[in-house]
C-alpha cells in the first residue's frame, strides 16, 4: 500500500467515525477543502494521525467541540450583503404579509451566532409588531447557538445594521454590543442538522446564506428539495450571494431575483 493510499484509507475511516460520534456526515462536504481544514486543525493540536485524533475526539469533550465549531464555518455578520437586505425589506417582506398575514413562520437555517435570525427580526420590525414576530433558527454547532443566545457581539459583526436599528436594538457594554432581549425574545434556538435531521413544514420564508457553497453538488442539491418541501405555496427561499440553484426549474422553484427563489 502506498503513503498515498494509506491516506485516503485513513481519511475514510476517519469519516466514519465522525459520522458515528457526531452524526455529521463528511462525504456531503467538498473533500479537498474539508480534508485541509481538518488536517489543519489536527497539525493545531500536535496530533499525529487520524486514529490518534479520533482517539482524542472520543476521550476530549472540550477537543470535540472544538472540532464540530471548527469544520461547521461559522462565519457571519448582520445584514451581511446590505443590498439583498434592501429587497428583503422592500419587496419580500411586504409580499409575504399581503399573502400570508401577519403571522409569518420563518426560518432560519444554519443560523451560526444568531446574526442573521437577529436581523431578520429588525427587518420584520419595520412592517410588524415584535409581537408577531417569530423565527426559528437552527445550526448544528452547539456552542454557537449557545452564543448566539448571549446576543453579544463586536462592533466589526455590527457594522451594517441600519443605523436607527442599532440605536434603537443595540447597547455598548465596553468594545461589544448587546443586543436587546426584545429582539432575543423573538428567536427560538434550536440544534438541526441539515443532512439528516427532519425539516419544519408550513415555512413561509426559509433563510439559508453563504452555507451549502461548502456541500458536494450532491447534498446541495438533496437540501435545496427539502427546502422546497418545507415551503408553502407562494413561499421564498433566500440564499446568499454566492450562491445559486441551478436546477431550479428541474426542482420546482421560480426564480424571483439572483438570491430569491419562490414555491409555486
Amino acid at each position: 500500500m502506498t503513503e498515498y493510499t494509506a491516506m485516503v484509507f485513513d481519511y475514510k475511516y476517519f469519516k466514519r467515525e465522525i459520522l458515528s460520534l457526531t452524526g455529521i456526515d463528511l462525504n456531503a462536504y467538498r473533500e479537498n477543502q474539508m480534508k485541509r481544514r481538518i488536517d489543519a486543525l489536527i497539525s493545531k493540536n500536535k496530533i499525529v494521525g487520524y486514529d490518534k485524533y479520533v482517539y482524542r475526539l472520543k476521550t476530549d469533550k472540550d477537543k470535540l467541540e472544538e472540532f464540530i465549531n471548527y469544520i461547521t464555518i461559522n462565519v457571519s455578520e448582520f445584514y451581511r450583503d446590505l443590498s439583498q437586505w434592501k429587497v428583503m425589506e422592500d419587496k419580500a417582506i411586504p409580499e409575504l404579509i399581503s399573502r400570508f398575514g401577519k403571522n409569518l413562520k420563518i426560518w432560519s437555517a444554519a443560523c451560526s451566532t444568531g446574526d442573521e435570525p437577529y436581523s431578520l427580526v429588525m427587518a420584520l420590525s419595520r412592517h410588524l409588531p415584535l409581537a408577531n414576530i417569530r423565527i426559528l433558527a437552527t445550526d448544528l454547532d452547539r456552542q454557537v447557538i449557545e452564543q448566539a443566545k448571549e446576543g453579544i457581539y463586536c462592533e466589526r459583526s455590527i457594522v451594517s445594521v441600519p443605523p436607527d436599528l442599532k440605536r434603537r436594538f443595540f447597547r455598548q457594554t465596553g468594545s461589544s454590543f448587546k443586543i436587546a432581549n426584545e429582539i432575543k425574545n423573538c428567536v427560538e434556538f434550536r440544534e438541526h442538522n441539515l443532512l439528516k435531521d427532519a425539516y419544519p413544514l408550513g415555512c413561509h420564508m426559509i433563510v439559508c446564506r453563504n452555507v451549502l457553497i461548502y456541500f458536494t453538488e450532491e447534498a446541495k442539491d438533496m437540501v435545496f428539495r427539502k427546502y422546497f418541501k418545507s415551503l408553502v405555496s407562494g413561499g421564498l427561499l433566500f440564499i446568499g450571494s454566492s450562491e445559486q440553484i441551478l436546477n431550479h426549474r428541474e426542482i420546482g422553484y421560480n426564480r424571483k431575483n439572483a438570491f430569491f427563489y419562490q414555491k409555486p
